[in-house]
Parts: structure tokens; C-alpha cells; sequence
């Protein structure tokens, strides 16, 4: 029996780790929750992160007290306060990134007849518009050296709908298909790009929409965790950003080579209803 050639097949498997040594990666919405972590677990692994993000003093206070690097150095992090809705800034901020990390987000709660059509705008274009301008700017270079890594940080809500949320839940549907188009137009060049889908993080995204559920509801703030964030959810708390960030890590490792076009669900067991 003819034994079937596979040149593309990675080192037998080991012990997941992760080391960036000499490698850029970029995180947007880098400031705080999700962008923070994800950016504070890049450097560890010796990465030089450029952290994107439109809050300039929360980029400064990022890079104190950076963890230990994996191998012994841990890489750095340059700030780069960007609005994203300046869309060839974005494009040129992401050239000569090996890893770009999708994060920055923003979020409004209200029924549709009343959403505001300019946040709707501007929500599409921080969180779909800007992704895509990012990969336009660092795609050449990954194709270049035949190795990137693409992780749109999603949401369940890239995978579910809820009341109230149009534009968020529009953006991430587009999210996921932008990120399964860039899975499979890059395969042949070495680049995966994927999804991570939390649930409800412990960010401070979250903590500002319980007024506006609560009102959208009718409800107290008090009991919009319980009964409309975590009410699908079978693990009733919020999901960390660090748990979020090891998710980012794992798919730039040699072990998830394979992964790509992949939505990675971290909702807690929202969508096995």
C-alpha cells in the first residue's frame, strides 16, 4: 500500500506552547478586557505587539508589569492610539504583521426602529469594515514569508441572534465570513485565520450595556445577569479575558496548524441548546 505524501504535516505533536520570538503581532481594542489580555499573552510569548486602540492613556498603562516571557524574554509592546474608523490609517498600521488579532469592539442596546443610524454605521465600521482593512494591510506580508495567523475575536453573537443588538450581531455574522473567506483564500499560503466565540467576558463592553438592558427589558440592573446575559448560558458567571486570550494563543501555536475557517466557541454552553 502506497503511502500518501503529506510535505505540509508539522512536527509530531508535543506540549502546547507558544513562542513569537521575532514576530509582530498586532491587537486592536488593545487598551482593556479582551485586546489587554490578548496583548499581555502575546508579549509573554516574546511577540513585539502593536497595541491598537483609540484610548491613548490605557495603551501607556498596558505595558506595566508585562508577564514573564515562555522562553525566558518576554517581547514588547508599542502603542498606537487609532481611531479604527480611519480606515487607511488601519490598512497601514497592519503591514508586516505576522499575527493580527480582530478585537475592538463597540456596542449599543436598543430595539432596531430606534437604533440610531450613525452608530449603526459606526459600529459596522470599527467591528467588519476595519477587520477588513487590517488583513488587506498585513496579508502581503504573510503571503510573503508563507506564515500568518488571523484570530477575529467574534462572539456568540457571530453565531446567535439576541433582541436589541442589530448591528452588533450584524457585524460578527460578517466577521465570521469575512474570516472564513481569509481561511480560505490564505491556505495556500501558509496563513489560518479563525474565530473565538465568547460568551459574556468580564470587560468593561459588558459592564456598560446592563443600564441599557435593563431598560430594554424593563427590568432591574441588578437582575440582568441572571435573567437576559447569562440565561442561555449552562455555566452561569462570566467568562475572563485571560481564558479568552489562551484561546487567541493556541491558534498561533504549531499544534492548531491545522485550524482554519474555524469558529471556536467559548460561550459556556450557550449554543449546545
Amino acid at each position: 500500500m502506497t503511502a500518501i505524501s503529506n510535505p505540509g504535516t508539522p512536527a509530531a505533536p508535543g506540549p502546547v506552547s507558544l513562542a513569537l520570538h521575532g514576530r509582530t503581532a498586532l491587537v486592536t481594542g488593545a487598551a482593556s478586557g479582551i485586546g489587554r489580555a490578548c496583548a499581555r499573552r502575546l508579549a509573554a510569548a516574546g511577540a513585539t505587539v502593536r497595541a491598537v486602540d483609540r484610548d491613548a492613556a490605557g495603551l501607556t498603562a498596558l505595558a506595566d508589569g508585562l508577564p514573564a516571557g515562555t522562553a525566558g524574554t518576554a517581547g514588547t509592546v508599542e502603542p498606537y492610539p487609532l481611531d479604527l474608523t480611519d480606515l487607511d490609517a488601519a490598512e497601514r498600521v497592519a503591514a508586516g504583521s505576522d499575527v493580527l488579532v480582530n478585537n475592538a469592539g463597540i456596542q449599543l442596546v436598543r430595539p432596531i426602529e430606534d437604533f440610531p443610524p450613525e452608530v449603526f454605521h459606526e459600529v459596522l465600521t470599527v467591528m467588519l469594515e476595519a477587520p477588513f482593512r487590517l488583513l488587506r494591510g498585513a496579508l502581503p506580508h504573510m503571503y510573503r514569508q508563507g506564515w500568518g495567523r488571523i484570530v477575529n475575536v467574534s462572539s456568540v453573537h457571530g453565531l446567535r441572534a439576541s433582541p436589541f443588538k442589530s448591528a452588533y450581531v450584524a457585524a460578527k455574522h460578517g466577521l465570521e465570513g469575512l474570516s472564513k473567506t481569509a481561511a480560505l483564500e490564505g491556505a495556500a499560503h501558509g496563513v489560518t485565520s479563525n474565530c473565538v466565540n465568547p460568551g459574556y467576558v468580564r470587560t468593561p463592553l459588558v459592564e456598560r450595556q446592563i443600564a441599557d438592558q435593563a431598560a430594554a427589558h424593563g427590568i432591574p440592573e441588578e437582575r440582568v445577569l441572571t435573567e437576559v446575559l447569562l440565561v442561555d448560558s449552562a455555566l452561569k458567571r462570566l467568562i475572563e479575558p485571560e481564558e479568552v486570550a489562551e484561546a487567541v494563543a493556541f491558534l498561533c501555536t504549531p499544534q492548531a496548524s491545522y485550524m482554519t475557517g474555524a469558529s471556536l466557541a467559548l460561550d459556556g454552553g450557550w449554543t449546545a441548546h
